[in-house]
């Protein structure tokens, strides 16, 4: 670690107050502005390049800079050169500027450090799926050393938006439809990352994925109550046992009003009731946004100071309102400079934690960092086993020593299939095809390969992710024919802006296989070969037809760099499935959006024709060993400000040892609000030999049954909860009963604990 990156309570010669001080209106501008060196033809964004004239690096920073925008992301290049360019750019702040100010540069990192050769982690969503908080965190610290060792101090992620609708295009990057979930593993991710002394960035607040009929940047018609008790409560996790540094605005509006441009969201939740005293950035473009998309300001100044009164200290990627629009507006009295004062000495404190206000950078920048090393890896594949999800097992699965293996679908033997959008590999090397990948990875095709040893394993396509070509057919049925059995390896292809079926900006009207998959899958099935279909997506898929005809159905969230090897092991046996779904496996697109979390008259009932029934529940997912919950015992009494202790004895009832995911939900039985039919209010991981027994203990803080009432408060209500444990929310395999008791408890920040568990 270099002397410039030293701990947030160094010491510094110089104070943020001191420098705002000394600054014209022009050094202030350039602090709440970010500079982006691109292309053209390198569009990672939403319709970049509409709005900046060009400028060189020298004339943009010629007062100073807040923010350098993905260095190393933005393109393939090699880190040791780049490391060598980036401290020339600092030190020329330093050197170059009045104040000698040098610049936070932020990158991606939702999957790993997006930089080229770095290592590439599953998606959130895969998070979600192993239930493992303690895993996402030491994850995150890995990815936050590298980033810290090239010099990087900010990582826009977690992604932190609940699923609300499968059918929109960035679900891969979400985490779960459950906030618990979601704000567990979330701020597992915050701890980690920034326990190497990189900050992290809270992603997208708030509603971003609520949006009308799941289309992107759709405007968002959530109600107080959805918003307060869905939506909010992961962010309000990762500020107030996070401690998370950033926070980024999203694009979306709710209600009619833009959140970039809503003090009430920004600075009245964020930061008056919760206390956040970081920093807000936009989300790409998201302030001049507010002209261009939202038409609530008449020009780039009038949105600029829409988004500083809103409490958007920084406008990223680079400053095509904060600069000139603003200035022109300050000067004239559009804008008091007393918003710009307060946005720029939040950022001058963020670098002053940073250690950034006293460094130089006259030492040599790094060299030889290992960004995919043993230890990346390790984590990686054992993130990957985790993750996946054993949906349907007629007992082929683990293969049983095949002496023939026909391997088919779009996705066996394609890299980029085991990656989401936000990977460097979809992102942004999609734009470069003639750079290598710089990765080992391992596709299903070869891992299975070398996993079964002994088998012949042949190849055939059979059909692309997403057209309407038919012509493979004839092949993979006929490698199928031959075979013992066959894997088809089916789903998606993560992308941007349409270039993909998921993926920011590829939204989807249906949840049906894109493509031809289908047919494809039912015209193997048909050839009596046992089918095991492997689905490798960024969002859950309609496919209960496919549980009904294939062997057995694997469900992967794009697993990453050791993804091939994970599912290669879980056919085989090598590995024992324990995944959970960290969102409803849906029956229909009609049905949505869905969400497990539903009221009563959510469900199916006598008052409708139409199931809404997921085809598998939320936190649904099957083993190679079995699993009996029982023995559920509860506090008889609670205080409605208190904690309720659960125990339930988990015990592995088959022949292997394997790991259970044990699930605590609750359900509040008579509220002045409807309230929803399960709650998950605890998990924990458990890993169990054969036959071996184990005691769980969940203490649950009775404010996490919390609601919003008809007043608006946040409230837990005396009364009665049921609670029980199962393999899924819809399985109430032991069951309790425990009553709240005292006066209606109002929730205040001072009430936010994170989940403590015992194993015994």
């Amino acid at each position: 670690m270099t002397d410039l990156q030293v701990s947030a309570q160094a010491a510094t010669s110089r104070t943020a107050e001191d420098l705002l001080a000394q600054m014209t209106l022009e050094e202030k501008l350039a602090q709440i502005v970010g500079f982006w060196e691109k292309e053209d033809g390198e569009a990672v964004a939403p319709l970049q390049g509409e709005f900046e004239t060009p400028r060189g690096y020298d004339e943009v920073t010629k007062n100073g800079l807040g923010h350098l925008t993905r260095v190393y992301g933005t393109r393939p290049v090699d880190a040791d050169d780049q490391a060598r360019r980036l401290w020339a750019q600092q030190r020329r702040l330093v050197t170059g500027t009045r104040l000698g100010i040098p610049a936070i540069v932020h990158e991606e990192c939702l999957t790993g450090l997006s930089a080229w050769k770095a290592a590439t982690f599953p998606t959130p969503l895969a998070w979600g799926a192993s239930f493992d908080a303690e895993l996402v965190e030491e994850m995150a610290a890995l990815i936050g050393a590298s980033m810290r060792d090239l010099g990087i101090h900010q990582g826009l992620s977690p992604v932190l938006d609940v699923i609300r609708d499968p059918r929109w295009g960035r679900v891969d990057e979400c985490i779960a439809e459950d906030p618990y979930l979601v704000g567990t593993v979330g701020t597992s991710y915050v701890r980690g990352l920034q326990s190497t002394g990189v900050h992290a960035t809270l992603k997208h607040f708030i509603g971003y994925s609520a949006s009308q009929s799941g289309r992107n940047f759709g405007p968002v018609h959530a109600g107080p109550r959805e918003i307060a008790d869905v939506l909010l409560p992961p962010f309000e996790m990762a500020v107030l046992d996070g401690e998370v540094r950033s926070v980024m605005s999203s694009y979306n509006e709710i209600d009619g009003v833009p959140v970039a441009a809503d003090p009430e969201i920004i600075t009245g939740i964020l930061r008056d009731r919760w206390g956040f005293d970081g920093t807000v950035v936009a989300d790409y473009f998201g302030v001049a946004f507010l002209q261009l998309l939202h038409h609530v300001a008449g020009d780039l100044g009038e949105a600029a100071g829409l988004a500083l009164k809103a409490g958007v200290d920084i406008e990223l990627p680079t400053g095509d309102a904060y600069l000139d629009p603003l200035a022109d507006a300050v000067r004239s009295g559009k804008v008091d400079e007393a918003l710009v004062d307060r946005a720029v000495l939040r950022v001058l404190r963020q670098k002053a934690e940073l250690g950034l206000l006293d460094a130089t950078f006259d030492d040599e920048p790094p060299s030889g960092v290992d960004l995919d090393s043993p230890e990346h890896r390790r984590v990686a594949a054992r993130l990957a086993e985790e993750s996946l999800v054993l949906l349907s097992n007629d007992g082929t699965l683990p293969l049983a020593q095949p002496r023939r293996v026909a391997v088919v679908g779009p996705n066996a033997d394609r890299p980029e299939a085991l990656f989401g959008c936000y990977s460097f590999l979809n992102h942004v090397l999609a734009q470069h095809p003639q750079a290598a990948v710089g990765l080992e990875i391992p596709t299903v095709r070869e891992a299975l390969a070398a996993e079964l040893a002994g088998a012949e394993v042949v190849a055939v396509r059979g059909c692309a992710v997403d057209d309407e070509d038919r012509t493979g057919f004839d092949e993979a049925v006929a490698a199928a024919s031959s075979a013992d059995v066959a894997v088809l390896v089916m789903g998606d292809h993560a992308g941007l802006f349409g270039r993909g079926t998921v993926g920011e900006g590829c939204d989807r009207d249906d949840l049906d296989l894109p493509g031809v998959q289908r047919e494809l899958v039912e015209a193997v099935v048909a050839t009596g070969t046992p089918v095991v279909l492997v689905l490798l997506t960024g969002r859950p898929y309609v496919v209960d037809w496919a549980l009904e005809c294939c062997a057995a159905v694997v469900q992967a969230f794009f697993p990453g760099e050791e993804g091939g090897r994970a599912i290669a092991g879980v056919l085989s046996g090598r590995v024992n499935p324990s995944g959970r779904l960290p969102v409803s496996l849906p029956r229909s697109s009609g049905a949505q959006p869905y969400s497990y979390l539903h009221p009563a008259l959510g469900g199916d009932g006598d008052v409708t024709n139409l199931s809404t029934v997921p085809v598998r529940p939320f936190g649904f997912g099957l083993s190679y060993t079995s699993f009996t919950h029982s023995d559920l015992t509860v506090d008889a009494e609670a205080a409605t400000g208190g904690t309720i202790t659960a125990r339930v004895r988990v015990t592995n009832t088959g022949d292997r040892a394997g790991a259970d995911v044990v699930q605590l939900y609750a359900h509040d039985v008579v509220g002045s609000v409807t309230r929803p039919v399960a709650q998950l209010v605890g998990y924990r991981r458990v890993e169990l030999d054969a036959g071996e027994s184990v005691e769980v203990e969940l203490v649950v803080p009775t404010t996490r049954v919390a609601f919003t009432d008809r007043s608006g408060r946040r409230v837990v209500e005396p009364g009665e909860l049921e609670l029980w444990v199962g393999a899924s929310c819809a399985d109430k395999e032991t069951s309790a009963r425990t009553t709240l008791t005292g006066g209606v408890h109002e929730v205040t920040t001072a009430d936010a604990r994170w989940t403590t568990t015992t194993v015994r």
